[in-house]
């Protein structure tokens, strides 16, 4: 009985001093309940929404007011014309476009009747079902409070539009998500994997004392899993066209180059943890654990970003999953070309840089 106790306290011993296995076994369960807590939720809040008014009149305004003071609406900007309504829909700052009628007063008292026009961007059909509930219901509502004021009863005759995904299949929000999640843990995790092998195999002194630098180490070590993770790439766009009907609107080669993009920036990823981890078990947990969960939950694919607490909208814009998931909606959905989706490339090609210097910075300490 001694002995074994004399076992457990040294595989205790072992564990408080290794910071990464504390770190996994109580920072891992924070995370998730904070995530789990505030992240999911079907509320949307703090919509950023585009409003187009024709009318620019008394009750006009008091119908935008009605829309933004509840909290589920804020205006992002006000359009001049309908054409600027497309362009605001590819810029991807807006859910939804408000439409109001020219003369809009003049037709309650003249007809009692206003029209109104709703377009959400279908892209995520859960979202945009969502919205226009909420915008059907809160003009529902004004039309209520109105026929107070009016002598005779008023109908607000409500146009909904959803925009590139009219039939609201959910196919289009989940090809670009899993896509995403699969490029991702995919060559992260693979990747994560290559040198802690190498360290824990013992092999790694063999390509420490070889002539090659630890910049060209890592470029061989992430060519064929650029290849294989392309590869990959294709094969899920196939299956998405051809077996799921998603479509490409913009340019297929525009599409592919920020799939390689992607790929880069999760090798890279998958390079920084390999060259702060020893084991494969544990780089193994931090590509899979670190990442999936961060990512189905902060990056859209799931829940919206907007309806989260603040903290964790900034969080989001850390994920990468964030920034290609947009591009991939944008370019299948929408059409959109490169003077649209410059800014998400960019960011993208930001993170790519950060985690290749960051690897070989790491590569350089050890060397010394």
């Amino acid at each position: 009985m001694r002995q074994f106790i004399v076992f457990a306290r040294k595989e205790f011993y072992h564990i408080f001093r290794d910071r990464r296995t504390l770190l996994i076994l109580f920072g891992m369960p924070i995370v998730q309940i904070i995530l789990f807590g505030f992240a999911i939720t079907n509320e949307i809040k703090n919509a950023d929404i585009a409003v187009l008014d024709q009318s620019k009149d008394y009750y006009s305004s008091r119908l935008v007011q009605k829309l933004t003071a509840g909290g589920y609406f804020r205006i992002d900007r006000n359009l001049r014309d309908q054409s600027s309504i497309t362009a605001a829909f590819r810029e991807g700052r807006i859910k939804m476009a408000v439409v109001i009628a020219p003369e809009f007063s003049q037709s309650f008292h003249h007809h009692n009747k206003g029209r109104v026009q709703l377009l959400a961007d279908a892209g995520d059909p859960n979202t945009a079902t969502t919205l226009i509930n909420y915008a059907t219901a809160i003009i529902g509502n004004f039309q209520q409070e109105l026929n107070g004021e009016l002598e005779l009863p008023l109908t607000i005759d409500t146009t909904v539009t959803m925009e590139y995904n009219p039939a609201l299949k959910s196919v289009f929000l989940f090809v670009p998500g899993v896509m995403t999640l699969i490029l991702l843990l995919v060559s992260a995790m693979m990747t994560s994997i290559t040198i802690a092998r190498e360290k824990e195999l013992g092999t790694m002194e063999i390509l420490l004392v070889s002539p090659l630098p630890p910049a060209l180490i890592i470029v061989g070590k992430v060519v064929p899993y650029i290849v294989l993770s392309f590869i990959n790439a294709l094969i899920i766009l196939t299956m998405g066209v051809f077996i799921f009907g998603m479509p490409i609107k913009g340019s297929l080669v525009l599409l592919l180059a920020e799939c390689v993009l992607f790929v880069l920036t999760s090798l890279s990823l998958g390079i920084l943890i390999s060259s702060v981890t020893d084991k494969q078990q544990t780089a193994m947990m931090a590509s899979m654990m670190g990442l999936l969960m961060p990512t189905a939950l902060l990056s859209g694919f799931i829940f919206p970003i907007e309806s989260m607490p603040l903290p964790l909208q900034w969080l989001s814009n850390i994920m990468p999953a964030k920034w290609f998931i947009i591009i991939l909606k944008d370019i299948m959905l929408k059409g959109s070309g490169l003077q649209y989706v410059w800014p998400q490339t960019l960011v993208l090609v930001g993170m790519t840089l950060f985690f290749v210097i960051m690897s070989i910075r790491n590569f350089k300490i050890r060397l010394s």
